[in-house]
C-alpha cells in the first residue's frame, strides 16, 4: 500500500511541477526579470497596498481551489491533472458540481493574483493568453476526448455544468 501511495504521489507531483508551476512560477519570474524593462507596471496608479491586498488575496483563494481540485482527481477520479496521466472517472463533485473547469480557473486567479500584486501589464498579457490558450484547447482537444472517455455522462455533465463560470441561482 505505501508504495502504490508514493508512486501516485510521485506522479501528482510531476504533473504539478511540469504544469502549474512552470505557468505560475516559471514564466513569471522570467518576464518579470527578463522583460522589466518594457513591462509597464501601474503600482504607481493605484495604491500599492491595495493591489498588492488583493493580488494576494485572489492569489490564495486561486491556490486553495486548486489543491482542492487536485486532491478531488486523486481521490475521485483515480488520476493526475496531466492529460498523460488523466483521471479514471469522471469527476463531477465539489467546485466542478459548479463549473467543468475550477483547476484552471485557479490557475488563472493565481496569475491575475500575480499580476496584480506586482502590478505587472506582461503578467496581465500572460494570464489572458493562458486564458485564451486554455479556452481553445479545452474546445478543441480536451471536450472531445472526455466525451470520448466518458461517453453519456459526460455529455450530460457538460449540458448540466457551464465551462468557465457558475450559473446564477
Amino acid at each position: 500500500m505505501r508504495r502504490t501511495f508514493l508512486t501516485t504521489g510521485a506522479r501528482h507531483l510531476a504533473s504539478i511541477v511540469l504544469l502549474p508551476f512552470v505557468v505560475v512560477v516559471v514564466v513569471p519570474t522570467w518576464l518579470l526579470n527578463s522583460w522589466a524593462e518594457v513591462d509597464y507596471r501601474w503600482t504607481g496608479r493605484i495604491p500599492v497596498f491595495a493591489g498588492r491586498a488583493l493580488g494576494l488575496l485572489i492569489g490564495v483563494a486561486g491556490l486553495l481551489l486548486f489543491i482542492w481540485c487536485v486532491a478531488l482527481f486523486a481521490r475521485v477520479g483515480r488520476g493526475t491533472l496531466a492529460p498523460w496521466d488523466p483521471t479514471k472517472r469522471l469527476v463531477a463533485v465539489g467546485p466542478y458540481r459548479h463549473i467543468r473547469n475550477p483547476m484552471i480557473s485557479a490557475v488563472a486567479a493565481l496569475l491575475l493574483g500575480e499580476a496584480l500584486y506586482f502590478g505587472s501589464a506582461l503578467l496581465t498579457g500572460w494570464s489572458m493568453l493562458f486564458m485564451v490558450v486554455n479556452h481553445v484547447y479545452f474546445l478543441v482537444s480536451e471536450e472531445p476526448g472526455l466525451e470520448r472517455r466518458f461517453g453519456a455522462a459526460y455529455v450530460d455533465y457538460k449540458r448540466s455544468v457551464p465551462r468557465w463560470l457558475p450559473r446564477a441561482k
